[in-house]
Formats: structure tokens, C-alpha cells, sequence
């Protein structure tokens, strides 16, 4: 689009009469106003610019999608006029005693319609939109009951959408999103069922949590919200469905309207999403319990940054002081202590070893016992050293013996005396202290 002027129908300031605020929308204050010349009965967001949201919203046209009348161009005065939701924001409605009367149809029909109208954002719109910051204070209640997806002023165009900055709230916040990281149709999936949580629960999304302790949990954690034991299966898979990590395995809004399509006709569910609904105080202890535990994950992360602090704190000074130190000396503070003592050492080895040998050499031609008995009474001198097997006959002519006894020993002393010297050294005290003046 070419001209902001000539995108869309341009509405004089004077031309509208300024009721009560009525919210907060992104980047601009919303009034309810009359809008004189027509005789209608608008909404007004004022705005420091006009920038995407009224390009946006002229091309768009949709039952679930709130109607653009035009905008205001007259500076300071900028401003983006739509029609007007006397029943409010979908938040305000979960938040009142009403939304107690709740039951499955109105949470079906209310489903559908979101769905419906974030498929026509993303398939069917002149141009394809992520809206970004779909939550229930973005769907508000028309007089005919109906919903209709409105703020547009966190959306991109579909082929602007290789980056995003961080724009949105935080507990509707897809994961990619609160890291800005390049997102798909899909982020806005994941916050879809962050608002049927809501409608099943009719609970504040991660209430008592700031932003940024919601965005840690979110990534880091990989918390989402609690599921009570007792919702009906066919809600409980499609809430888990919307919050994959991976944007890829998100169903999309076709598909999610094909899920509903299929629970509209399962006859027991009717019961069960009924029976739920009724029976909150069974379930909602479930849903405390998890706060509380997220709670206390945080204050033990909050306390282990503060114990970080206090250690860098600490390393900050410590260098200062030495950096001082060293300015003020040229040496370091070393302390040394001497001492002296003598030693007297003596070590001796002693070793003793005996090696005895014989060797008989005989031969014989014939049968001689008088050599047999003198050979056995020579042995027998041996003791039990020696000794030879003559159990049969021994034929010979003669013997020969040579013996040979050695016995070494040895032994060796070794003194050492003297004195030896013991140094120790240290740092002096620095006369640090932590405490301020």
C-alpha cells in the first residue's frame, strides 16, 4: 500500500465525541466514543503514530474479526476507530461472577469462533497475518454474544516475519516469540491455548508471577500451565498439543477446528466438560499447588543470583585492594619464619651365603658290591644334603668325585650427619574489610 491516506477512510478528530476509557490495548489507550457524523457508537485507541495496525485492519473483514471504520491522521491527535464490544474483553467476562454459568456449548461456540477467525488471519486474508498477542483481553464480546480478535498492533505480515522483536504478554507468550527468534503462523497456536485454559478454568494464566519470571520458567524451565487431572481428555490433548516447544508440531487453526469438530460429536463429552466445570473446587488446589512450587523454584533462583552478586561484589573489592596495595609498595607483604635442626642418620646391611657342589663320575664293566657300600658310606657323610639311589646292582670300574664348598658374606655401613634449615613464608594481612563508611 502506497498511501496511508488512501488506504483507508480518514475520520476527523472533531468528528468524535470521547466517552470513558474502556482499556488498554498495545501501544495506545482505548475509549468508548461516538463517532457524530455516522451516529455510531465506536471504539477509539489513541496513538503516539499510526503505524501497521490500521494497514492491517482496512484489509481485513471477518465475523471474528473486529470491524475497522478508519483513522484519524491529525497530528498529535492519531488514532484507530473500530466498532464497539459493550460486552467487553473476554478477560473482563472470566473474571466476573457471570462467566460461573459457563458450560460446555458456550466454551465450544467461544473456541470455534477465536479459531475461525485466527484460520482467516493466517489462510484466508488478503494478506496473511500473525496476530502475536492473541489473549483474552485481545477477543472481546460483541452484542450478539459473538467474539471477535481485535489489537492489532503486535501483528506483522505474514512476509515480514523472518525476526520479531519481543512484543506481547508474557504468559501468552509463545517460547520463539519471548526469545525473539523467527516465528510461524504457530505462535499464535500455542497462545490460542493459553485462552481455552482460561475459558476451562476461568483462572489468571500463571497469577501471582511477574512477566519476566514467566518468560525463565517458559524457556529455561519448560513449564506451562497445569492441566487438572480431571479435564476431559479430548481439552487436555489439545491444550498440550498448542504448547509443543517445537513450533512445527503445533496444530494449526484448520486443524484445531477439525479437533473441535470431532469433540462436537463425541456424546459423552458433553457430561464430562460439565461435571468439570462444576467441580472446581476439586481441581483448583491442583492448579495452587503448581503456582506455589514455581514460586519457590523462583525465590531459589532469585537468591542464587543475589549469593552471585555478593560474590562478584566481593572479587570487585579484593582486586581494588590489591590494585591499591600495589600502588602503595613495591613489594609484596611476605613473612618468613627460619628454624634449625640437626640429624644424625645410620643405616647398615648385612648378608651371609653358603654354595656347596659335587659331582661323581662312575663306570663299570662289571658287578662290584664292596665299591656299592663304600660310595653309601661316603654319601652318608653328606647328612641329608646329598643323596643317591644304589636300590639295585651298579656295575662298574671305577669312580671319580670332585666337591667344591664356597661361603661369601658381605656387609656395608652408611653415616649421614649434619644440619638442615626450615623456611616458612606467608602473606601479611591487608587490613581489609567489607564494611562501608
Amino acid at each position: 500500500m502506497s498511501s496511508l491516506s488512501a488506504s483507508f477512510v480518514k475520520i476527523r478528530f472533531d468528528d468524535l465525541q470521547f466517552y470513558e476509557n474502556c482499556g488498554g490495548g498495545s501501544f495506545g489507550s482505548v475509549y468508548r466514543a461516538k463517532w457524530l457524523s455516522q451516529d455510531k457508537e465506536v471504539a477509539v485507541k489513541k496513538l503516539l503514530k499510526i503505524e501497521k495496525e490500521a494497514e492491517i485492519l482496512s484489509v481485513l473483514s471477518h465475523r471474528n474479526v473486529i470491524q475497522f471504520f478508519g483513522a484519524v491522521l491529525e497530528s498529535p491527535n492519531y488514532a484507530i476507530v473500530t466498532e464497539y464490544a459493550p460486552g467487553g474483553s473476554l478477560y473482563e467476562y472470566l473474571s466476573s461472577d457471570e462467566s460461573e454459568g459457563m458450560d460446555m456449548d458456550q466454551i465450544m461456540r467461544w473456541a470455534t469462533e477465536i479459531a475461525k477467525g485466527m484460520h482467516y488471519l493466517h489462510m484466508d486474508a488478503p494478506i496473511k497475518v500473525i496476530h502475536r498477542d492473541l489473549k483474552s483481553r485481545n477477543v472481546v464480546i460483541a452484542g450478539d454474544k459473538v467474539l471477535k480478535i481485535c489489537d492489532f498492533g503486535a501483528s506483522r505480515f505474514h512476509s515480514h516475519t523472518t525476526h520479531m522483536s519481543l512484543v506481547g504478554t508474557f504468559p501468552w507468550m509463545a517460547p520463539e516469540i519471548i526469545q525473539s527468534l523467527p516465528v510461524a503462523e504457530t505462535c499464535d497456536t500455542y497462545s490460542y491455548g493459553v485462552v481455552l485454559w482460561e475459558m476451562l478454568t476461568r483462572e489468571i494464566p500463571f497469577k501471582g508471577l511477574e512477566g519476566l519470571q514467566v518468560a525463565w520458567l517458559v524457556v529455561e524451565k519448560n513449564e506451562r500451565l497445569t492441566i487438572p487431572s480431571s479435564c476431559p481428555v479430548s481439552f487436555a490433548e489439545l491444550l498440550r498439543q498448542s504448547w509443543v516447544t517445537d513450533p512445527k508440531k503445533r496444530p494449526s487453526f484448520k486443524q484445531v477446528l477439525g479437533i473441535l469438530e470431532a469433540m462436537s460429536h463425541d456424546s459423552k463429552l458433553p457430561d464430562q466438560c460439565n461435571s468439570f466445570l462444576h467441580n472446581k473446587a476439586e481441581w483448583r488446589c491442583e492448579i495452587e499447588a503448581t503456582l506455589e512450587r514455581l514460586k519457590k523454584l523462583e525465590r531459589d533462583l532469585s537468591t542464587k543470583e543475589q549469593e552471585l552478586k555478593e560474590r562478584e561484589r566481593r572479587l570487585k573489592m579484593w582486586e581494588q585492594k590489591l590494585v591499591e596495595q600495589s600502588n602503595s609498595a613495591l613489594f609484596l607483604p611476605i613473612t618468613a619464619k627460619f628454624s634449625e635442626e640437626s640429624f644424625y642418620e645410620s643405616k647398615t646391611e648385612e648378608s651371609n651365603s653358603t654354595e656347596m657342589s659335587c659331582q661323581i663320575t662312575a663306570s663299570s664293566n662289571g658287578e662290584v658290591d664292596g665299591m656299592n657300600k663304600s660310595l653309601q658310606e661316603m654319601m652318608k657323610g653328606f647328612g641329608n644334603i646329598l643323596s643317591m639311589n644304589l636300590a639295585g646292582p651298579v656295575k662298574q670300574s671305577g669312580i671319580q668325585i670332585n666337591m667344591q664348598a664356597k661361603q661369601n658374606s658381605s656387609k656395608s655401613t652408611c653415616v649421614r650427619k649434619g644440619n638442615k634449615i626450615n623456611m616458612t613464608m606467608g602473606f601479611d594481612h591487608f587490613n581489609w574489610s567489607e564494611d562501608s563508611d
